[in-house]
Parts: C-alpha cells; structure tokens; sequence
C-alpha cells in the first residue's frame, strides 16, 4: 500500500503543478499582465537566460527579477512606458518533470522542469516562434496553491527577435 500512496502523491504534484504551468500560460496568453506577478511570492526570483550561459554558470541573463515587487515594476514598464508593435503569444508548455519533491517550504521547495514553446502572432501577420527552452522551477505550497519562489527561462534560441517585452 505505501507504494500506491507514494504514486498517488507524486502524481497529484505533477498535476498540481501541470495546471499551474497552464493557468500561468492562460495568463500571459490572455495579456492579463497585472495577473502574472501573482504566480510568484514576494521575494522571487525571474530570469530569462540563454542556454549558452546558464550551461557554463555564467551569470548573464537577458532579463534577472528579485522580487514580486520588480515584476510588477516590469508590467507597469511594458504596459504604460514601452512602445512597440502589438503582438499575441500562445504559449506551449510540456508536462512537467519533478527534479525534487520537496516539502513545498520556502527551505525545501518542489522542483521542476518543462519544456517551453512560446509563439508570436502580430495582428494581420502570420505566427512565428518566438521563444523556445525550458523553465527551470522552484514552487512553494501556499493557502492560494503553488507560488513560484523561482522561475529561470532558459532559452535555447541564439536570438530573442526584436526584444523580450512580455515574460516568458
């Protein structure tokens, strides 16, 4: 019996955090920015890294968040101060692989990884991908369900194009 509640247990974690990936991708998806903050807890942390230099250890990142107040600093910049062309993503997100279970505490979070496709439609144009790589995830258990304590987005594209202006 305590291997099926073992298997139980690991398989209601990768739904739990299966639907957060998909509620998180709904929420960029549907350009409901002011949402996206939420996903994290106060003191997160967001990167957005190529491949290149998260392999190496090198600390270069296109885009590196430390907290849930930065990310809404980010919305507001790209949402009120930014001019550029509109665009719609749809994101494509694979189900998830626990690297470590966790206790879901902020001292022994859940761990994850999922592969990312992230494809861009500018009205009247045609869709192109955009962005392509993996998150790599640290999840904390709270009263509203799973936070992100860490997202870093490591893209394998050798070229972000034009410029990274919504998340990943």
């Amino acid at each position: 019996m305590p291997v099926i509640d073992q298997d139980l247990q690991s398989l209601l974690l990768h739904h739990a955090v299966d639907r957060f990936n998909a509620a998180y991708a709904a929420t960029l998806d549907g350009r409901r920015f002011n949402e996206w903050p939420d996903c994290f807890v106060e003191d997160a942390r967001y990167k957005v890294q190529a491949r290149e230099n998260f392999d190496r250890g090198l600390p270069l990142a296109l885009l590196a968040l430390e907290s849930q107040g930065m990310l809404r600093d980010r919305i507001y910049g790209t949402s009120q101060t930014i001019y550029h062309g509109p665009y719609y993503t749809r994101h494509v997100v694979s189900p998830a692989r626990i690297t470590h279970p966790g206790a879901g505490t902020n001292d022994d979070p859940i761990q994850a990884e999922a592969n990312y496709a992230v494809f861009r439609t500018k009205p009247g144009g045609v869709s192109e991908v955009y962005n392509v790589g993996r998150y790599i995830d640290a999840f904390v258990s709270t009263d509203a369900g799973l936070k992100l304590k860490s997202r870093t987005c490591v893209y394998d594209s050798e070229m972000v194009l034009n410029s990274l202006i919504y998340p990943i």
